[in-house]
């Protein structure tokens, strides 16, 4: 007689004279029940809607069951929960919270034209594929590449973002710049090696003000982005003039964006600028004095010495002006630690241990924000063979960022996660297991009751209706 067995149902060690065992028959559960938290934020705001404005859908829409929305939200609230391949969506297309949480009216797919579609209420992996790989200037009459999406408006969505965000007109807007690597690891278009970092890569460049992103802009290696940043600075300052005609702005970057052509251009348009500068034997001639003295004062008290000099310098041949630069003349335990930036705001503004310690030191928080976006959003999923491919991408993750960015510095206002960065927030905070019951008036979702946070949910509910009492 032949034992009926159930090929799915796994085995574990005992517990005590307890079987251990596991089987696939949950029914409906879903393991991340805390998106509807960031279905919220989108609601709110709209960061979705507005992207997917950025999109011409040239489909025959008779046939069109996901639209270019659908599509978006798909891919950006799929990032914000850690899915970052594109074949994740074969199974993701299958949880109804997660089709509710991407706005589909009809999560369970049961209106599904195919019949072996019924039951996804999502897009698979071949549909978002194609928005992915030929999202970016794609042509009406290309066969089967019909959305094509319009690379300046969804520069604007940024800036735009984040100035509808802000509450009130700031009289400063501090601008972080910086470039980073993203190592290929295929024969992408664009790629090139790059001697520092030992890789073939590309040089994303991106532009921040505080934890705000307003740009990311994907680069060849081959060109050095302190020459290539300024039409990107150019864009993002008239942007945010045309709504905060009086704001004083601050461009702040390392010492690869210390190029006249970007300092001349910002004093020429009433921007200032703190950048690093590169040590020279001049500049370190400069200070030497102040190096003497710090090292004096070191043996005397065996702790680090730092002091600095406010002095006017030219190169001999690549600038066109003098310019204020500050030199830090510090002493450690391993010796002589000089650092220099150069600035055009003005000594009566800032003073020249304020400027360096607490303004320009204050950049260092851009890397996090960067770190971010690659490691946990995975900007760095640059895989497709084409560079405007790759670009959309990117795009893709910087949404995704805004989103949870938004979630944190709205919603996580009083709580523990109110500085976690993304990962931290989507462990503790969206991966929640539930089970979700869908009837016809309503979407029920059971959370775990041995959830951990539960209070701290409970908190992150009410800030929202706080800060967005149109939800409620």
């Amino acid at each position: 007689m032949n034992t009926e067995c159930n090929a799915k149902q796994l085995y574990f060690q005992g517990l005590g004279r307890r079987r251990v065992e596991a089987d696939f028959d949950g029914g409906t559960i879903t393991s991340d029940a805390g998106a509807l938290l960031l279905r919220e934020v989108e609601l709110a705001n709209g960061f979705i809607e507005s992207f997917s404005g950025c999109f011409t859908d040239f489909r025959d829409q008779r046939y069109v069951e996901h639209s270019v929305k659908d599509l978006v939200s798909q891919r950006a609230m799929a990032l914000c929960l850690g899915y970052e391949d594109i074949i994740d969506h074969d199974d993701l297309r299958r949880d109804p919270l997660f089709a509710a949480i991407c706005g589909k009216l009809d999560p369970l797919g049961e209106n599904r034209r195919r019949e072996e579609d019924k039951g996804k209420g999502l897009a698979g992996k071949s549909t978002l594929n194609r928005l992915e790989t030929f999202g970016v200037g794609t042509q009406e009459n290309q066969h089967y590449k019909k959305i094509s999406c319009d690379e300046k408006e969804v520069e604007r969505f940024f800036v735009d973002s984040f100035l509808e965000t802000q509450k009130e007109a700031p009289a400063e807007i501090i601008l972080d710049i910086d470039a980073t690597d993203d190592p290929l690891h295929g024969h992408q278009q664009g790629r090139f090696f790059h001697g520092y970092y030992d890789c073939y890569c590309y040089l994303p460049l991106y532009i921040f003000s505080s934890d705000h992103l307003l740009a990311a802009k994907l680069n060849t290696a081959n060109l050095d982005p302190g020459n290539e940043c300024l039409p990107e600075v150019k864009r993002v300052v008239e942007q945010i003039r045309e709504s905060r005609p009086k704001v004083k702005i601050i461009l702040r970057g390392d010492s690869g964006f210390c190029r006249e052509d970007l300092m001349k251009w910002c004093e020429e348009n009433r921007v200032f600028y703190l950048f690093g500068m590169a040590r020279n034997s001049r500049l370190v001639l400069r200070i030497a004095a102040e190096l003497k003295e710090a090292e004096r004062e070191y043996r005397k008290t065996n702790l680090a010495q730092r002091l600095f000099k406010d002095f006017t310098y030219r190169t001999l041949n690549s600038w066109s002006r003098r310019r204020r630069v500050i030199g830090k003349a510090e002493y450690l335990g391993k010796g002589e630690n000089p650092r220099f930036v150069v600035s055009n705001l003005g000594r009566e503004e800032i003073a020249a241990r304020e400027l360096y310690e607490e303004m320009y030191c204050g950049r260092g928080d851009m890397e996090n924000r960067i770190k971010e976006q690659q490691l946990y959003l995975f900007a760095d999923r640059t895989s497709s063979a084409t560079m405007r491919a790759n670009q959309l991408r990117l795009y893709f993750s910087s949404l995704a960022y805004v989103i949870m960015n938004e979630l944190r510095k709205i919603a996580l206002q009083g709580t523990e996660l109110a500085r976690a960065q993304c990962h931290t927030i989507r462990l503790k905070l969206l991966k929640i297991g539930a089970r979700v019951k869908v009837s016809f008036r309503r979407i029920h979702v059971s959370i775990s009751s041995g959830y951990p946070y539960q209070n701290m949910f409970s908190q992150i509910r009410r800030n929202l209706k706080k800060a967005y009492p149109q939800l409620c």
